[in-house]
């Protein structure tokens, strides 16, 4: 192995970056739809022979520090003589490196003298993965084969020749015109960079390159340490919950206990959620994304970004979690929950050990509403991801306000250019703006939130998923939570309606309108400590109102607003803040989360169902109609359920109206509800029988499986 000394160690790595940088613009300037070529939702990377990453372009962290997954399974999966110049591969199965199925991975091998050397890896988001639902995600999916087509890995191009009939196969898989040829940007993209790197490699030699990287990623490795060395010796807990998923499963948790010992520090997601009928699970390639990318805006920014990382730390994510499933569950939603989940419970748990280097990594949009049908003029099929109306939560920060419509961790992902959407796609959009009095209030005040109008101006279906009941970002060091997601659809028309939990194939006529307000992002320390002459010109920038300077910051604004000329009562603002802090202190803290295991079969129906239900009924669906539950054991009971148009009510004993019953001993029912079980295994050992219409019963398998 060669030598080298720490200036060309630099000038490498920052050659390896600029490849990979250059990759990606690649992918923005051939690829054909707006998801890549005006939203960047694309990574490159560097990956050397043993699976190392290498370098890292601009993009989105979560995706390009799991990028490697994809990488390394196919350096397991083939023998190195079968990596020949002139290959390219490709792959998208989150269950082998991936992050979920509309994420490509294509890569080229880089041969000196014979040998691998290095992998040039470009990752993008397709548009539709061949799934039961147009769009690539599917929210009603029971296991990842509902949601796509997976390809483990295989060469797409062999010794610089397309393999016609891979390239035939994706096509054939896909229902967007566009697919291959964005597989090509991707191609020419992985082209390029083996290009690259094989120069630089003839110009330095390959033992140079390979002490270069080797170097760079100790370097990396001794500088987390020494960042981790500085923080307090501890361990700290930090929980974080996906509100409901697609089906109605309530609170998913997302646990996460840090311990810092030293230089030491590990993560361990042991007490996550390991319910087994979650419409949402995030893979282990997009758990580790997450931890890194949360982890490196805690951490000196200037060190380099590289397999250093992965080895600065311990990271315990138990297979069976929500956030590292049993193999083939769904896990299409993952790369947005319960992935951004994980960044919330790291940034919880070590804003008690570094408070001021704390701020969440989250964007809690759920999923993108997706509109898909027949283009009117083209007649061809179109999916619209909404990269145009799509914003995020960016919370505050120890040292400044949030800003722009997303966090750090989401990088370069922009959104989309209207007038371009709108000549590609059948949609007008009426409205892009930010809201008064959304951004969680702080010494540093949270992004506002936004809201989009958009009318569709043919015939479509639209779904989503919408996390809307509670607030979407933390507030850290006493700063208060940001706002709610909410969604409109059919706006305009006598249907409209505001959806509470999951929109499933929503058809819209051309002239109604879509209507999003998209959460905003949390403060960060004591709203009351925010000076306020900051308050004053928040005001003045119509991001707060009068009323909520007074509310949210005890800030009494005088003056006129319509003249932009505005100041603060002195004296009045200290003495409302004054009675503001003595009004908390006396509310004392807020409740604690609510417990979904049940204590015994009575404690699951007087408080455990009734929440899952919701007083609304909404998390029942689209069912309406009767159902019993039959236990039977030394806790026996005989329930039925009556779930009507916005209500539901229970009663004793089980009545010969009920379209099912679910019969069960009191024992399995209590395991099956806390998930020590899951229903499918109850149902094939015969712990757990129906009576009746199952396809009725399939609606609310979020209440019993």
């Amino acid at each position: 192995m060669g030598t080298v000394d720490p200036i060309t160690v630099e000038v490498l790595r920052g050659a390896m970056e600029t490849v990979a940088f250059e990759m990606a613009t690649h992918v923005s300037l051939a690829a054909v739809t707006p998801i890549l070529n005006q939203s960047n939702e694309r990574n490159a990377s560097i990956i050397d022979s043993k699976g190392r990453l290498a370098a890292l372009s601009v993009g989105i962290p979560q995706f390009m520090l799991a990028s490697r997954g994809p990488v390394r399974f196919a350096l397991e999966f083939y023998d190195e003589s079968e990596f020949r110049e002139g290959d390219i591969f490709v792959g998208n199965d989150p269950y082998h490196g991936g992050g979920h199925l509309p994420d490509w991975n294509v890569f080229a091998p880089v041969i000196v003298d014979g040998k691998l050397l290095l992998i040039a890896s470009i990752q993008c988001h397709h548009g539709d993965t061949g799934g039961q639902t147009p769009g690539g995600y599917c929210v009603d999916a029971i296991d990842v084969w509902a949601e796509g087509l997976r390809v483990p890995t295989m060469k797409i191009m062999e010794e610089g020749k397309e393999r016609k009939d891979v390239m035939y196969m994706l096509q054939a898989n896909n229902r967007l015109p566009a697919h291959t040829a964005d597989v090509r940007a991707q191609m020419g993209a992985a082209m390029l960079g083996a290009k690259r790197l094989k120069a630089l490699a003839e110009e330095y030699g390959s033992e140079t390159i390979q002490a270069a990287v080797d170097y760079s990623i100790d370097l990396t490795t001794r500088k987390v340490k020494e960042s981790i060395k500085e923080w307090p010796d501890g361990v700290y807990e930090g929980q974080a919950f996906v509100h409901q998923d697609t089906v109605g499963n309530r609170d998913i948790k997302v646990h996460c206990v840090a311990t810092i010992k030293g230089d030491d520090l590990s993560f361990d997601f042991s007490g996550s959620d390991r319910r087994q009928n979650l419409s949402t699970n995030g893979t282990i390639g997009n758990t580790e994304g997450m931890i890194l990318s949360q982890f490196c805006t805690m951490i000196e920014p200037s060190i380099p970004k590289n397999e250093g990382l992965f080895q600065s730390f311990e990271m315990i994510i138990p297979k069976g979690t929500c956030i590292n499933p049993e193999d083939n569950r769904p896990v299409s939603a993952g790369t947005h929950h319960p992935g951004v989940e994980v960044s919330e419970a790291i940034c919880l748990a070590l804003s008690q050990a570094i408070p001021e280097r704390a701020q969440a990594q989250t964007y809690k949009v759920a999923i993108p509403v997706v509109i898909y049908g027949s283009h009117p003029e083209t007649q061809e099929f179109f999916v619209d991801h909404s990269v145009d109306t799509t914003s995020n939560c960016a919370s505050a920060s120890a040292k400044a306000d949030g800003w722009g419509s997303t966090p750090t961790a989401f990088g370069n992902l922009v959104l989309a250019t209207s007038e371009i959407n709108e000549s590609l796609l059948p949609h007008r959009q009426l409205g892009r703006e930010m809201m008064i009095d959304t951004g969680g209030a702080g010494r540093y005040r949270g992004q506002p939130g936004s809201r989009y109008i958009k009318e569709v101006t043919a015939m479509c279906q639209v779904y989503t998923w919408v996390l809307g009941e509670k607030a979407c970002a933390p507030g850290l060091a006493g700063g208060c939570d940001g706002s709610t997601n909410r969604l409109f659809l059919r706006v305009g028309s006598d249907a409209e309606y505001e959806v509470k939990h999951t929109a499933f194939y929503v058809a819209h006529q051309p002239g109604e309108k879509i209507m999003v307000e998209f959460a905003s992002g949390a403060g960060w320390g004591d709203a009351y400590d925010r000076p306020p002459e900051e308050v004053v010109e928040d005001v003045l920038d119509e991001l707060v109102s009068v009323e909520g300077a007074k509310k949210d910051y005890g800030v009494v604004v005088t003056g006129d607003l319509e003249a932009l000329k505005m100041s603060y009562d002195k004296e009045g603002t200290i003495k409302l803040r004054e009675q503001m802090r003595k009004e908390r202190a006396e509310r004392g803290p807020e409740d604690a989360p609510f417990d979904w295991n049940a204590t015994s079969v009575a404690d699951y129906f007087a408080r455990v169902l009734p929440e899952k239900l919701g007083p609304d009924a909404t998390m029942a669906g689209d069912f309406r109609g009767i159902f019993a539950y039959d236990i039977s054991g030394e806790q026996s009971a005989q329930f039925t359920i009556t779930i009507g148009e916005g209500e539901w009510s229970i009663s004793d004993g089980v009545s010969d109206k009920a379209v099912f019953s679910i019969s069960m001993a009191d024992t399995d029912f209590l395991k099956l509800m806390n998930s020590e079980i899951t229903g499918q295994d109850a149902f094939m050992e015969g712990k757990l029988k129906f009576d009746g219409d199952v396809s009725q019963a399939m609606k609310l398998q979020s209440l019993f499986f």
